[in-house]
């Protein structure tokens, strides 16, 4: 790439950088688990906005019954549902055309990872304030911990739960400010048993299942990381920011997939782990010979790359196979094609011959490359790890 394109390719990060500032800001609320006060506390800080003269309307609050919550409501102007006809039922959501129209300063969107009802805008909920903030909204949100798309198969395999609604990483990224709600374990288990978080029916089976002391504790630990981790790039950024100024060099990750389909599914939760906390573009690339590409109708792994394409969108990533005979000179090109920073290899179960052809692969790709920077993820030991 010439020292021109270079520049332009710069030119067009810094413009699109100003169109995103220009964007609303998101705030995220985030929990360890239901009922630690994520909603009380949205609500709370919409009182005192209103009373600083701040226009904030009410988008969507889940209350679930929980007088508490449902008090801090008080006169709060409330974006009216819209009604949704589905499979002969009418369902409640958010009404996104109506928030757009009305256009408050700040407007409330609690359930982040909720998924609507077919026939709105949007299959999830975090894609409507996507539209809220490019219109220049600013979004308080609330999400617990275990609905992060990442961490989504740690927490079944600590939990045994598995949770199927999600959001992405990169929505995390975008948010300006994350504030943990913090609750003990024990607070937590006494505010389940006194009714205020699920009603009396389902108290004992939820201390026995997702509420247990061993969960509560490593939800709380997850919840903490995430918030710490959050902070401590966001101190970094502000810093070379002020070192390099505005013309710093954008980050942009690839995750280089290999034939292990199990350490594939780890390096691209670790590729939106990375690419989440840089705030930037990834990339999942894959290298196959043209004749066994997934898009030739009799490819024997054409299933397996249609369900690593959607597990990379869904964590935000670009997906991209890539038909050469050298994976070296692919993934070189790529590298200098799309300005990559960061590169991640997965290496899981290399013995013998594939052991030698993985340090080959890696040192090569190290020395025909400039500015990237390399991790080799120990794909097997993260997933012990977390199984343990």
């Amino acid at each position: 790439m010439s020292e021109i394109e270079n520049r332009a390719s710069t030119e067009e990060d810094i413009l699109r950088t100003l169109k995103e500032r220009a964007a609303g800001r998101l705030k995220i609320y985030i929990g360890s688990a239901a009922g630690v006060g994520k909603s009380y506390q949205m609500l709370l800080e919409a009182q005192r906005l209103r009373s600083e003269g701040v226009d904030v309307v009410l988008g969507y609050i889940e209350t679930h019954g929980r007088a508490e919550t449902m008090a801090q409501i008080g006169d709060l102007e409330r974006i009216a549902l819209r009604q949704v006809r589905y499979q002969d039922r009418v369902f409640e959501e958010m009404n996104l055309p109506a928030i757009l129209a009305r256009k408050p300063e700040v407007v409330i969107v609690d359930e982040l990872a909720h998924t609507n009802i077919p026939g709105t805008e949007h299959p999830k909920r975090y894609q409507d304030v996507e539209d809220i903030l490019k219109a220049g909204i600013n979004v308080i949100s609330a999400v617990n911990i275990q609905h992060i798309e990442s961490l989504n198969p740690y927490v079944e395999r600590l939990t045994g739960v598995k949770v199927r609604e999600t959001i992405p990483d990169r929505v995390l990224a975008i948010a300006s400010e994350i504030i943990n709600i913090d609750l003990s374990v024990e607070d937590h288990r006494e505010r389940l048993r006194r009714g205020k978080i699920y009603p009396t029916e389902k108290i004992e089976s939820a201390l026995r299942g997702f509420f247990t002391p061993e969960n509560l504790a490593a939800m709380r630990e997850m919840a903490l990381r995430e918030v710490a981790s959050k902070v401590e790039y966001q101190t970094e950024e502000q810093r070379l920011l002020r070192e390099a100024g505005p013309l710093r060099r954008p980050d942009r990750v690839v995750v280089c997939l290999g034939p292990d389909h199990d350490a594939n599914l780890a390096l691209l939760r670790r590729g939106a782990r990375v690419a989440g906390r840089l705030n930037a573009d990834w990339f999942a690339v894959t290298v196959v010979r043209p004749e066994l590409a997934p898009s030739k109708a009799l490819s024997p792994v054409r299933k397996e790359f249609l369900k690593l394409e959607r597990l990379a969108e869904d964590l935000g990533a670009q997906f991209r196979v890539l038909e050469a005979h050298s994976v070296l000179d692919a993934l070189v090109n790529f590298v200098e094609e799309h300005g990559i920073t960061m590169a991640i290899f997965g290496k899981n179960r290399h013995v013998g011959w594939r052991l030698r052809i993985f340090k080959w692969l890696t040192l090569e790709f190290l020395s025909h490359t400039d500015g990237v920077d390399v991790q080799i993820v120990d794909t097997a030991e993260r997933d012990a790890q977390a199984r343990n």
